[in-house]
């Protein structure tokens, strides 16, 4: 027995950490401690995706790689969106 992991461990274990990332995120929005439009929740699914994605790195799956890629690309739009949205709202008006 070793006192260090493995790196297939390590992946392994950050895949895990993902998927409890996903069930928090998704209980919070359940239970309406977080919108569905803050940044925080894309942030959340963002985090989640990209931890299963290195936990792929142990045990490829090419279906549950595609569908993390589809979350961080959907987070990072939602980022985008809300960081836009709220540049838009938090500027002032032009004199015009």
């Amino acid at each position: 027995m070793t006192l260090f992991m493995s790196s297939t461990d390590m992946a392994e274990l950050v895949g895990v950490a993902g998927f409890f990332l996903y069930v928090a995120n998704y209980g919070m929005l359940t239970l309406r401690f977080l919108s569905g439009h803050s940044v925080t929740y894309f942030a959340l699914n963002l985090v989640a995706a990209s931890f299963v994605l290195i936990g792929l790195t142990a045990s490829f799956n090419l279906a549950s790689a595609l569908i993390q890629v589809f979350w961080v690309a959907m987070s990072l739009v939602g980022i985008a969106l809300h960081m836009r949205r709220t540049s838009k709202t938090t500027a002032s008006p032009d004199a015009a």
